[in-house]
């Protein structure tokens, strides 16, 4: 039965992402580049937000309770405000990456598209965020012990499988939403990408009540998912072409970059 949750949970909080990597990264070795580069970025700004956390921990009263919560929320707020900082900076790197490419090719066309290289760093950032998010909870999975043996609720390997899937694809349209508000310059976006991730993040607190934090989590993600399609270039015909397998240039290995 463990064995079953553990790959059970797993092809929940992965397989959309896997699906999408495999479909529209895999086949191209700069945007595996891209997507590793993105998921290294998340990385630091975990370790940075961690060590602060760490350090006000350990000069803090470990016995006020009230103090520790209150450190932690802290850390939340702080690795979320820091993600943000790094997906800016990692914007403005992918930029300078890109014209150097230009500069390289003959055709003066950019070799992967401005829209391409969000989808990709978000992707990279959220496969980081997920494995961190429950790479411990699905190693409890395989026992010892039972959940909800003492009265808790018995979903939550299922449910932490379900959250850390919807944070994956957040982060995928956060940096669609992100990368073009930096484009145009539209700063109020750039606000409602932080806010939502800050919103999204400090939902987990009110677990074990799991419909308070997974419900608003995915109608976020439906949110700004129909943003980031539709700021992509994307509309609802050729959403239905999609659907119906009778639009050949839907895909984004087929789009020309711009």
């Amino acid at each position: 039965m463990t064995v079953c949750v553990f790959f059970g949970c797993t092809f929940i909080a992965f397989g959309p992402a896997i699906s999408l990597f495999i479909f529209t990264v895999a086949r191209d070795p700069l945007r595996v580049i891209f997507l590793i580069a993105g998921a290294f970025f998340w990385l630091v700004s975990l370790l940075l937000s961690s060590l602060v956390w760490f350090i006000a921990v350990q000069i803090s009263n470990k016995e006020n309770a009230s103090l520790q919560k209150g450190l932690l929320i802290f850390g939340v707020v702080l690795s979320v405000f820091l993600q943000e900082a790094f997906r800016f900076g990692y914007y403005k790197l992918l930029k300078k990456a890109n014209e150097g490419l230009m500069a390289l090719n003959q055709d003066d066309t950019m070799p992967i598209s401005i829209r391409q290289l969000a989808y990709v760093s978000g992707l990279g950032f959220g496969f980081m965020s997920g494995a961190f998010s429950v790479v411990n909870i699905l190693a409890d999975s395989l026992g010892p012990g039972t959940v909800g043996i003492y009265g808790d609720p018995p979903h939550y390997f299922v449910s932490s499988a379900f959250m850390t899937m919807a944070i994956i694809l957040l982060h995928m349209f956060w940096g669609v939403v992100f990368f073009d508000a930096c484009e145009k310059k539209q700063w109020l976006s750039l606000a409602v990408v932080v806010c939502t991730h800050l919103l999204v993040s400090c939902l987990t607190f009110l677990n074990p009540q799991y419909e308070g934090s997974l419900i608003p989590a995915y109608v976020i993600a439906f949110v700004m998912g129909a943003w980031a399609f539709f700021i992509s270039g994307g509309s609802l015909r050729n959403l239905r072409l999609c659907l119906t397998c009778k639009d050949k240039d839907f895909l984004l290995a087929n789009h020309r970059p711009r």
